[in-house]
């Protein structure tokens, strides 16, 4: 290449000289940008380097790579890499020449990909289905596993009994602990007798509202095996939202714990789903034993839990429910999304053919069962018989990064707004990350240079960057361990499905709305408190070839060399840490602040792409609090009436909203004047 670094340009990113003439006779001897980098990262980029050298270095190389070949990657694959990867084996099984005809074969034969997918996962049927996939009623409908007996839980257990499946540490200060397969499940048996034995019944709604533990695990577990459906909750949630949750799900019964400890505070959370009217609760303690006083009815975890640790797995048919989560649409009531029995085979296999998970590896990705991320952290890990690392305490610490990297974790997923929090604190630094093979990172729109910050930290190893929804049990667009990764990009459709990518007027586009080609496995069915065609199909357009097409909401741009970035939603649900929320229940939380008259919430993208942040447009009266007020009470209702984890940026103060002649608020409009409020932060 004829490129060199001056040592002015190299004085900006770092002290030290030395890597200079190195540098350079990397560049002079590589024939292009992405060789140049491959090398630079092999042998000059450290992770104990300051990042400005990387960062520095990347955008040079960056400049000069052609725009036609697509992003230029901070990953690529190398021979190891793609011998050892799942969807090599796939490719060589099926004799195809490439991964692009991996892709295409499986969105064209859905039936041979999923089948391939159910046999190498193993999963485990009591009674064999007579048809995998019927269509007879249309790709809007179809059954999975006709005929078929199972419990999904049964596909859980397959990895051999010592090998750990859980590793968890509680807290900075306090020693790591494992589970083996074996152990953990005993202690799933145990919870599923206790279950028959306190009188709950297969079919019947038990919610789970703690955190990510190993006893939220196995209770989880022990509810579907039990042959009962697990109502998700997020220990985060007001008692409003656990309320709503309760009752869209029907509950039966509730687990809990007294407290919650986060950063050394003692949170209540027993107390919240108590003022939820939450029916008989099971509280497990913070500590060695529940201090409180419970309810009537209500029973310590010790009363609950009985010895007998043997139990046959209810068995059930594909289709029925076992888990029911909780998405925002733009109702007042959260959109409540049924898992059925087949759902979690679709994560397992994102995790198989493009996580590249293998059987002893560590997986962590600091989550709730109250997002989808959790129950698809648990099958994706135990159905490839990994080992779940969970951490019981803030993940933004420094205590979170240490942990990660004394269990050796291999795959280790993250929320964009996660890393960011890492970089500013310098939480990373020091630590030895070398055993990362591949990140994750979902939930919210990634920064490029944050992703390429991640990267840095374990030597360059990729970021899987991983777009679907609850809806989807899984994604639809991610990363490949047989395709060079760059920073905050996809680079290929999720195998078993396909996309189609239109504008506003239903055309095929390079910049749109991204729609899903069913079926897939994983695909919802129906929603419990919406109609679900209504939701997903109604309106929507036809694909370039005339096909079905099912509405996800996501704002997509398709790059060259087959890559896409995301750039939000493209209707009123936002993404706010990872959290997918309405406009409709914001503003609703703010009905009851003094001197307000309407608000719209809108999610304001950041400097240089990355997380989006909440800003608040409001029409207030002449009487109304200072701007400082009213932006403090604004906090507090959202705190406490939706999620702590809302953060508002900005409040912008408006004499009116913007309408269309139906009166429907033009967010669009809002959003380009919200851009710039997002960027500069809040101001009077």
């Amino acid at each position: 290449m004829d490129v060199r670094v001056t040592r002015e340009q190299l004085s900006g990113w770092t002290d030290d000289a030395s890597p200079l003439d190195e540098i350079n006779r990397v560049l002079a001897s590589a024939g292009d940008a992405a060789e140049a980098w491959r090398k630079l990262t092999a042998l000059v980029l450290r992770p104990d380097r300051p990042f400005a050298l990387h960062r520095g270095l990347y955008a040079l190389l960056r400049d000069h790579w052609p725009a036609e070949r697509g992003p230029l990657p901070a990953w690529t694959p190398t021979p190891e890499d793609v011998d050892r990867a799942h969807a090599a084996a796939l490719s060589r099984e099926l004799g195809l020449e490439s991964y692009e005809a991996l892709v295409r074969w499986s969105a064209s034969d859905r039936l041979a990909y999923w089948t391939c997918a159910v046999n190498r996962l193993g999963v485990v049927f009591q009674k064999p289905c007579d048809v995998l996939m019927d269509l007879s009623t249309g790709p809007e409908h179809p059954s999975w596993f006709v005929g078929a007996k199972m419990n999904i839980v049964q596909s859980c257990f397959q990895a051999d009994a010592n090998l750990p499946a859980i590793v968890y540490r509680p807290a900075a200060d306090e020693p790591m602990s494992a589970l083996t397969y074996g152990e953990l499940g005993r202690l799933v048996n145990r919870v599923a007798n206790s279950l028959i034995s306190a009188g709950f019944t297969p079919g019947e709604a038990i919610a789970v509202d703690m955190p990510m533990n190993p006893e939220s695990v196995y209770i989880y577990l022990g509810i579907v095996k039990a042959g009962c459906a697990v109502i998700s909750i997020a220990d985060s949630f007001s008692s409003e939202e656990i309320a709503a949750r309760l009752r869209i799900g029907k509950a039966a019964g509730v687990f809990t714990m007294d407290y919650v400890l986060r950063a050394g505070k003692r949170l209540p959370l027993y107390e919240k789903v108590a003022a939820a009217g939450a029916p008989r609760a099971v509280v497990l303690p913070c500590h060695d034993l529940v201090t409180l006083d419970l309810r009537h009815d209500d029973m310590t975890w010790d009363d609950f839990l009985v010895e007998a640790d043997h139990f046959e797995a209810s068995i059930r048919d594909p289709h029925d429910v076992m888990n029911i989560l909780f998405s925002s649409g733009t109702t007042g009531d959260p959109k409540a999304i049924p898992w059925i029995h087949a759902t979690p085979i679709k994560g397992a296999a994102d995790a198989m053919f493009h996580h590249d998970l293998h059987p002893g590896e560590i997986i962590c990705w600091p989550t709730n069962l109250g997002w989808m991320m959790g129950p698809w952290l648990i099958f994706a890990a135990m159905m490839n018989k990994a080992t779940m690392a969970l951490y019981g305490d803030a993940p933004t610490s420094r205590g979170f990064c240490e942990f990660v990297q004394d269990a050796g974790v291999a795959v280790l997923g993250v929320v964009p707004s996660l890393v960011r929090a890492w970089r500013d604190a310098g939480a990373v630094e020091g630590l030895d990350w070398s055993a990362i093979r591949a990140f994750s990172s979902t939930g919210e729109c990634s920064n490029a240079e944050d992703m390429l910050y991640l990267m840095s930290r374990a030597n360059y190893r990729p970021v899987v960057e991983y777009i679907g929804g609850t809806e989807i049990g899984g994604g639809f667009l991610a990363g490949s361990p047989l395709r060079p990764a760059a920073p905050a990009t996809f680079s290929t459709p999720v195998l078993g499905g396909d996309v189609a990518l239109l504008d506003e007027a239903g055309r095929p586009a390079d910049v749109g709305e991204l729609f899903v080609v069913p079926p897939s496995i994983g695909l919802s069915l129906t929603l419990l408190n919406l109609d679900h065609h209504q939701v997903y199909y109604e309106g929507a357009p036809k694909g370039p070839n005339g096909e079905l097409l099912r509405r996800h909401g996501d704002h997509v741009e398709r790059l060259p060399n087959g890559y896409w970035r995301a750039h939000g939603r493209a209707d009123d649900t936002m993404n706010l840490g990872g959290v997918k929320v309405s406009s409709a229940e914001i503003e609703r939380a703010l009905k009851g602040v003094a001197g307000v008259g309407e608000t719209a919430a809108i999610a304001a993208p950041t400097r240089g792409g990355g997380p989006s942040q909440l800003v608040i447009f409001a029409v207030v009266s002449d009487d109304a609090p200072p701007w400082e007020d009213l932006l403090a009470a604004m906090r507090t209702e959202i705190k406490r009436r939706l999620n702590p984890l809302f953060k508002i940026a900005d409040l912008v103060i408006v004499d009116r909203l913007p309408r269309t002649a139906s009166g429907k608020v033009m967010r669009r409009v809002l959003r380009n004047q919200g851009a710039s409020s997002a960027t500069r932060g809040p101001s009077s």
